[in-house]
């Protein structure tokens, strides 16, 4: 599947959600009961952030893992030197981890 497909598709579902809680916000308003909707708000948003950050991380893995064994694989030497940035890659993930702990939290 073409990549200007699934982000389409992603920010189409991320859309719809919105709009469906933006009605229950509407429905919640007139209830009185507007601290669930903000709840919930801040669950759907700690849980993009944690899911973009995972997407990216796994893609910049992905790629410069592959260029990180290809150039080991020519030159062995720079194995100390091309590893440590795919831990640089994974640390993407964490930074959007701790971005929806602290969502969550405060």
């Amino acid at each position: 599947m073409n990549r200007k497909k699934i982000i389409a598709v992603v920010f189409l579902l991320i859309g719809m959600v919105g709009m469906m809680f933006a009605a229950e916000e509407a429905a919640a308003a007139t209830a009185g009961t507007v601290d669930s909707t903000v709840s919930a708000f801040k669950y759907l948003a700690a849980a993009l952030a944690v899911g973009i950050a995972c997407i990216a991380g796994g893609m910049a893995v992905g790629r410069i893992g592959a260029a990180a064994m290809g150039a080991m694989s020519e030159n062995s030497e720079l194995s100390g030197k091309a590893l440590p940035f795919v831990g640089l890659a994974e640390g993407i993930c964490l930074w959007g981890f701790l971005v929806a702990l602290l969502i969550i939290l405060l």
